[in-house]
């Protein structure tokens, strides 16, 4: 099967979610915020760097309810248009994140 490239909206869209799911997961550790999704740790790592612009529905479904993110936090967050992805500096959660 070959995929397409992404456009740059997706791309930017995966940007988004991976800082969501970094954000939200806090000092959670990578390791246990994966296994507790029955995800790989490459899966998860992947997601929240962008390499994976476009996972499955069901990986992050199963990833925001271990993180306690609705998937309309989720949707919300990853349909902003054109807003600058926050550096790690300081977290927080993404219900703060949202709000602001």
């Amino acid at each position: 099967m070959v995929r397409l490239p992404l456009t740059p909206a997706e791309a930017e869209r995966g940007q988004r979610l991976g800082a969501l799911l970094r954000r939200a997961r806090g000092e959670r550790s990578m390791l246990e915020t994966a296994l507790d999704a029955r995800v790989s740790p490459e899966t998860l790592r992947k997601i929240e760097s962008g390499r994976v612009a476009t996972p499955a529905f069901p990986t992050v479904a199963a990833i925001a309810e271990v993180l306690g993110l609705s998937l309309d936090e989720v949707w919300a967050e990853i349909n902003q248009p054109e807003r600058a992805i926050e550096p790690d500096s300081r977290r927080r959660s993404a219900r703060e994140w949202l709000a602001s």
